[in-house]
């Protein structure tokens, strides 16, 4: 990565290497991933499987709580992905569910990359469409390997949660081929559900679109269900609801009972990061004392080590890895460089001489 520092005439003229910083604003990050949904699902695919090659380094995430906010936190994804990535990195970013009746997003969030040759920092990016962009690819990912063997692809898809996550998701499914002759929308605020169906007309989705004032008529409703909500305990407990044996992309993490996942067929990204922080799949951990339902990784379904059973609904719990961030947001960088657009901040980096 030399090109993050001074030039070999530079560094002759005298003086140690001055490494380069750049910031990324939204836009920028925006413009680079728009209309890439096919390749952006082939590199989430590809760091699935260099992390689970070995290939990477992802600690546990660290979360900041507040005894006066209960409801909120900020998180701290530190990684390191190797291959032609090769970057290290942390994200930060934080969970203010309140941010939605002023009209601001509930999540914000940045992204520092690291040269892993010197350790500096040389980029900051807005990272919130960064993390939404990787969330929705090992969805659209997920979607399409564990529906393989279970018969047609679902024609009918519900989304339980309608913020940007969901809007981030559908675009991915749309934009990797996915189509749907009916689609099912569900969120405890009218306004937002009549919002995400809003969007879905300009979008140009095909297929009827239902709003659900009932929960379990969507699920009942949906070969397909994506719950992104931002419930911190579980608020779906019946099991018979999903008798239909859906696929369900469980990325909130937090909405189904143990008795659901105990009913069905699990796989999780990452399990030591998944069974955490009291996730669904933790509570059936800590309920059964073992971990015994799962059925493996997304990595283990991509090796063919396992593979979804047809006979019960399949449940994906992903709880989200560093490294995909990473993978992304170094994809941004390299094209915002290549098209000539880094915004560098000179002397970022000061005193560099050790003994002055």
């Amino acid at each position: 990565m030399t090109d993050l520092l001074t030039t070999a005439a530079e560094r002759a003229a005298g003086g140690p290497p001055v490494p380069t910083f750049s910031v990324l604003s939204g836009h920028q990050v925006q413009q680079a991933l728009t209309g890439r949904e096919r390749e952006l699902v082939a590199l989430v695919e590809d760091t699935y499987r260099l992390h689970g090659a070995g290939d990477s380094v992802n600690p546990p995430s660290y979360f900041l709580r507040f005894p006066d906010r209960p409801n909120s936190r900020i998180i701290a994804l530190p990684a390191s992905i190797g291959g032609s990535v090769h970057v290290d990195g942390l994200k930060w970013i934080s969970s203010f569910p309140d941010n939605v009746r002023s009209g601001l997003p509930r999540a914000s969030a940045v992204l520092i990359l690291n040269d892993p040759e010197t350790g500096y920092p040389f980029a900051c990016l807005e990272s919130s469409i960064i993390s939404a962009t990787r969330t929705a690819a090992s969805a659209a990912l997920a979607a399409d390997w564990l529906s393989r063997g279970r018969g047609a692809r679902p024609a009918r898809i519900g989304f339980f949660g309608t913020g940007l996550i969901a809007r981030y998701i559908h675009t991915f499914l749309a934009g990797t081929g996915w189509e749907f002759d009916a689609i099912g929308v569900h969120d405890v605020s009218a306004d937002s559900a009549e919002g995400f169906r809003g969007y879905l007309r300009q979008s140009g989705a095909g297929g009827q679109v239902t709003v659900h004032e009932r929960a379990e008529d969507l699920v009942r409703g949906s070969d397909l269900v994506v719950f992104a909500t931002v419930a911190g305990k579980p608020h779906v407990t019946d099991p018979a609801w999903f008798d239909h044996n859906p696929l369900v992309l469980h990325v909130s993490l937090r909405d189904l009972a143990p008795e659901v996942l105990l009913g069905a067929a699990n796989f999780v990204d990452d399990v030591e990061h998944c069974l955490k922080a009291d996730t669904s799949p933790h509570l059936v951990e800590q309920l059964t004392g073992d971990r015994d339902f799962l059925n493996g990784t997304l990595n283990d379904v991509l090796q063919g080590r396992a593979a979804p059973p047809t006979d019960r609904p399949v449940i994906f719990s992903p709880f989200g890895l560093g490294v995909l961030d990473l993978a992304v947001g170094k994809y941004v960088y390299d094209e915002v460089s290549r098209a000539g657009s880094l915004r560098l901040i000179d002397d970022f980096f000061h005193d560099l001489r050790r003994y002055g």
